[in-house]
């Protein structure tokens, strides 16, 4: 039986990821799109409110794709209407309204699925298998990028609860936490918010007991890209470069698979919805509250994208 998909927040990264994604998984189909100004698409049912998508029926599950300070209450609804749920990065503005879904998606025995996408890179896999059993001693991260490039005109993502540069890392700390084994606690953090934005473009984490640095930066004058984790423990040094695609073992290159990202999300979406099961892993935005909490606040020159 063919799931039938629909998207909620048209936008670029549905545009770009999800819709050829789920074209290249079997099983699965895309028939409605959600946006707030949408133009026909053919064979494809469009509405401007998700609710009006939900009431017209003939999806079998969504993918939620809005900026992230809508996903709560868009995701509850769809959780009510008894549709499984693919969550779009970063999952909610807030770890209480994540939670809070996790724990609604149980009640109701209803999937749902936080799709931390950077964790399908060709890479992450073999990372996480050479550091089984291992000690991490440090760890360090650069995620680097050009928002002009990146994130064009995308004023959501400077607004309270858009994350800023936070929107990228969260990518960084989802491999991290997920192929190191111990807990990864920050005890120190610099964030530097714009005059007048209220959302970072660049920050600097410290590990609790691990030496090492986390950078992120989007500010366009760096080097164009830069998306690496290094990771020292009792074993070889594991180097993960661009996003995760490439891995190093002991400065020894490891062939992986190539592999698309979005593919092996959608791959591990058909697989919740034939097992009926849930995946939704809190950490990394636990980690990036943390940095909120505790980080200092500095402020640099304005910035206009």
């Amino acid at each position: 039986m063919t799931v039938r998909i629909g998207i909620i927040g048209y936008g670029k990264i549905a545009v770009d990821q999800h819709v050829p994604a789920i074209a290249a998984t079997p099983g699965l189909a895309w028939v409605a799109a959600v946006s707030r100004s949408i133009a026909p698409i053919d064979g494809i049912a469009t509405y401007t409110d998700h609710r009006a998508m939900l009431a017209a029926g003939g999806v079998d599950a969504v993918a939620v794709c809005t900026p992230t300070q809508y996903h709560y209450a868009i995701t509850r609804d769809c959780l009510d209407a008894g549709l499984p749920v693919l969550l779009e990065k970063p999952p909610t503005a807030t770890t209480a309204a994540f939670e809070a879904l996790i724990a609604h998606a149980f009640e109701r025995r209803i999937l749902l699925f936080a799709a931390w996408h950077s964790r399908f890179a060709a890479g992450v896999e073999g990372a996480r298998a050479a550091l089984a059993g291992r000690t991490v001693t440090a760890i360090d991260i650069a995620w680097h990028e050009d928002v002009r490039r990146w994130h064009p005109g995308q004023q959501w993502i400077w607004a309270a609860g858009g994350l800023g540069v936070f929107d990228p890392g969260v990518n960084a700390l989802s491999i991290a936490t997920h192929i190191v084994a111990q807990p990864l606690i920050l005890d120190g953090a610099e964030l530097d918010f714009p005059a007048g934005r209220d959302a970072p473009i660049a920050a600097r984490l410290r590990w609790e007991g691990l030496n090492g640095e986390v950078s992120f930066d989007w500010r366009p004058q760096l080097e164009d890209v830069r998306w690496t984790i290094r990771i020292a423990s009792d074993g070889p040094e594991v180097l993960l470069t661009d996003g995760g695609a490439t891995l190093s073992i002991g400065g020894n290159p490891v062939p992986v698979a190539p592999l698309i990202e979005y593919h092996g999300v959608y791959r591990r979406f058909a697989e919740l919805l034939t097992s009926g099961t849930s995946d939704a892993d809190p950490t990394p935005l636990r980690v990036v509250a943390d940095a909120f909490l505790i980080g200092k606040r500095n402020e640099v020159a304005a910035f206009a994208d």
